[in-house]
């Protein structure tokens, strides 16, 4: 046991958070996100049991976001048409405010399929049981000062 980790990180995910470096990149994955197959060369972390606003808010406890570039946040942008409503971003929104100076300016979309473009470069994926829609998020490190 440790004093100061949120209980929810794994000894799986913090090796992961640890090794990974400056501009590395992780996604945390709703429930329908095909992480298995965008996560062919990343390290796939299973957290079923989680939503992604536990697991957002456990990590930037630790997780230093890129200060060197504008959106190091990023949320798969509804498609166009799409009829769903994403109150889950203003979720992450108010956590974000809490880990971050800049907040919501932190934040940029990507369009879907470059979302998993993006997504299958990464350097780790979480797979949570989050059934929100469009729930996904992409975090690229910083340094720690």
């Amino acid at each position: 046991m440790l004093k100061g980790i949120p209980k929810i990180l794994s000894p799986e995910l913090l090796k992961v958070l640890c090794e990974m470096g400056h501009g590395d990149r992780l996604v945390i994955a709703d429930g329908n996100f095909p992480a298995e197959s965008m996560g062919k060369d990343a390290v796939v972390i299973r957290m079923d049991g989680h939503g992604t606003c536990q697991v957002l808010e456990a990590i930037l406890q630790l997780f230093p976001l890129d200060t060197y570039v504008e959106h190091p946040f990023h949320l798969m942008q509804v498609m166009p048409g799409d009829p769903v409503e994403t109150p889950i971003w203003e979720e992450y929104k108010a956590i974000l405010k809490d880990a971050d100076e800049r907040g919501d300016k932190a934040i940029g979309q990507i369009e879907r399929f470059a979302f998993y473009e993006e997504a299958r470069k990464a350097y780790a994926i979480i797979a949570t049981g989050e059934g929100a829609l469009y729930a996904n998020i992409m975090l690229q490190k910083g340094v720690v000062v």
